[in-house]
C-alpha cells in the first residue's frame, strides 16, 4: 500500500527545517511571494535548502511570477519542484518550468460549485501544456492568494483523480486522518495548521500531523474504511 507523501510549507527558520525532516516529511515549501508573511528571500531559502538532507524535496511557491523572477530565484536557491499558486495559465506555467527545467505543481482553488469534470479538465489542460507538469494541488478558494486555513468539500474530488493530487486547504492535526482516508490523495500539504505563528512552526503540531497522516495510511492498509 503506497504511503501518503507529506509537504510542510512556509518554512522560514533552520530549526523548523530540522524538525520537519526529523518528523519524516517528504518535502519542504519556501514561499517566494513578497506579500506573504512567510516570504523568504532567495538567499534565505538557499541557506535553508543547504541544511536539508538528500531525498527531501525543496519546493518553491510562486504567485503570478514572471519567467525572469523564477529564473533569478532558482539560480540562487536550488529547487526540486515549482508550485504555482496564482492565476497562471497553462502556457505561462509551462514557459516558467521550461526556462528553469524544473517540474511544477499547479494550484486549483476549489469553489463550492466546482465539479469533478472541472478538475479533470483543468488537469488535462496543464498536462497537455508541458511534460514538466507533475499534478494539481487542490486548495480552498478565497479572495486572497495563499492558504486561508479553510476546508473545501472533499467529495468534489473524483476517485480517478485523487491518487494524483496534492490535498491542501484547512488541513490540521484534527482532520488529517479523515481527509486522507476519504480522499486518498497522493500527498498532503499544510502550512498554517502546524504553526505557532505565521512563518513559525510548532514542532509538536508537525509531529502530530505526520502521525495523523500515517494513521490514515494504516487504516487504509487494514481495509477498515467505509
Amino acid at each position: 500500500m503506497p504511503r501518503t507523501r507529506i509537504k510542510i510549507c512556509g518554512l522560514t527558520r533552520a530549526e523548523d527545517v530540522q524538525t520537519v525532516v526529523a518528523a519524516g516529511a517528504d518535502a519542504i515549501g519556501f514561499v517566494f511571494y513578497a506579500k506573504s508573511p512567510r516570504y523568504v528571500t532567495p538567499e534565505q531559502a538557499a541557506g535553508l535548502v543547504a541544511a536539508m538532507p538528500p531525498y527531501v524535496s525543496a519546493v518553491g511557491l510562486f504567485v503570478n511570477a514572471s519567467v525572469e523572477e523564477v529564473r533569478a530565484i532558482a539560480a540562487v536557491a536550488p529547487l526540486s519542484l515549482l508550485q504555482f499558486h496564482g492565476d497562471e495559465t497553462p502556457g505561462h506555467s509551462a514557459a516558467i518550468a521550461s526556462a528553469v527545467n524544473t517540474p511544477f505543481v499547479q494550484v486549483f482553488r476549489v469553489k463550492p460549485d466546482t465539479s469533478a469534470e472541472d478538475l479533470l479538465e483543468y488537469e488535462q489542460r496543464y498536462r497537455a501544456a508541458s511534460p514538466l507538469f507533475s499534478g494539481l494541488l487542490l486548495d480552498t478558494y478565497v479572495d486572497a492568494y495563499g492558504g486561508a486555513g479553510k476546508v473545501f468539500d472533499w467529495s468534489l474530488v473524483p476517485e480517478e483523480l485523487a491518487p494524483r493530487v496534492v490535498l491542501s486547504g484547512g488541513l490540521s492535526v484534527h482532520n488529517a486522518t479523515d481527509a486522507v482516508v476519504r480522499v486518498r490523495p497522493y500527498a498532503v500539504d499544510i502550512s498554517s495548521g502546524v504553526e505557532a505563528s505565521k512563518g513559525i512552526k510548532d514542532a509538536s503540531r508537525i509531529r502530530a500531523f505526520v502521525a495523523a497522516v500515517q494513521d490514515a495510511d494504516a487504516i487504509i492498509a487494514r481495509g477498515t474504511t467505509p
